[in-house]
């Protein structure tokens, strides 16, 4: 891909993603996520109705008329997205693969928290850490991102370790984020990281998969290639037996996935790649309020 190609597809996805974020999200996003506790910001005269506990007695001593400290959220919080590019997040059969929709959301996501005025930082993660971009704020740092989430690929690491990822994020985070982890979940046991990162971060998931992940097309003898670990082999996709056994497969690692973030008193969204996003996310904001 050309730098021409990747600033059209850069600009692309920012007209796109910041529209909805922009007249969609806004209000949600910033409704859904509080900040991290009420600071000192002025003070005024005293009215009726006013919790006297608010009054500032050196001032209202000054002046000889009752004065009342008001306060204000913190608002300023800190995103971190953590992205999954491993070798399946490029599998896709319709409009968007997973990595193309994983890319829309954490846009989305991104431009949602600058518009309140929140740092925004990256992990992005195969079977290991591939790059990590520090939370910082602005517009050209936002559209960093998006650069990184079109253009990342492993150098050789084509698998998917979440565990890996969320320790990294346990020793490069000491203070609270809100944590967006979004991935196929095909991955190894990653229960105790994860528990460890929801205990100190307000921890989201987001799993994007695609239709064919849960069942094989009824498209006779196949080869098929494992896009993480570069395997092939050939399957009688016919087979009642074969397709019971991958649907299988893929409702153990759902169960899997869903019980683990329960247990860590996490959320695990969902979305398939021929599905709207958007209502995900709308439904997601819109339960925290």
């Amino acid at each position: 891909m050309t730098t021409a190609e990747i600033l059209k597809k850069v600009r692309k996805i920012e007209i796109k993603t910041k529209g909805l974020s922009s007249h969609i999200f806004s209000g949600e996003y910033h409704s859904a996520f509080k900040g991290r506790g009420m600071s000192f910001s002025e003070v005024r005269e005293y009215s009726p109705g006013d919790d006297v506990r608010t009054i500032d007695w050196n001032v209202t001593a000054r002046f000889s008329t009752p004065f009342v400290k008001v306060f204000e959220e913190e608002r300023e919080l800190t995103v971190m997205l953590l992205v999954d590019v491993s070798g399946s997040s490029l599998f896709g059969t319709a409009q968007l693969n997973k990595r193309e929709m994983i890319t829309e959301i954490c846009a989305v996501l991104a431009f949602s928290a600058t518009t309140n005025n929140d740092k925004v930082g990256v992990i992005f993660f195969s079977d290991k850490v591939e790059q990590y971009i520090p939370p910082k704020k602005g517009k050209s740092h936002i559209l960093r991102i998006i650069r990184e989430l079109i253009t990342m690929q492993p150098v050789q690491n084509r698998g998917t370790d979440i565990r890996c990822c969320l320790e990294f994020l346990n020793n490069v985070m000491r203070k609270r984020a809100i944590t967006f982890l979004i991935s196929d979940f095909i991955s190894e046991e990653y229960e105790y990281p994860l528990k460890m990162a929801a205990r100190r971060h307000d921890l989201v998931g987001m799993q994007v998969y695609d239709r064919m992940d849960m069942e094989l097309p009824d498209a006779g003898l196949l080869q098929v290639q494992d896009s993480e670990t570069g395997a092939s082999r050939w399957i009688d996709s016919t087979h009642p037996a074969t397709r019971i056994s991958y649907t299988a497969g893929f409702k153990k690692q759902q169960q899997y996935n869903t019980e683990t973030f329960l247990r860590a008193g996490a959320q695990l969204l969902s979305v398939r790649t021929d599905q709207d996003y958007i209502k995900t996310l709308q439904g997601f904001f819109r339960a925290r309020i």
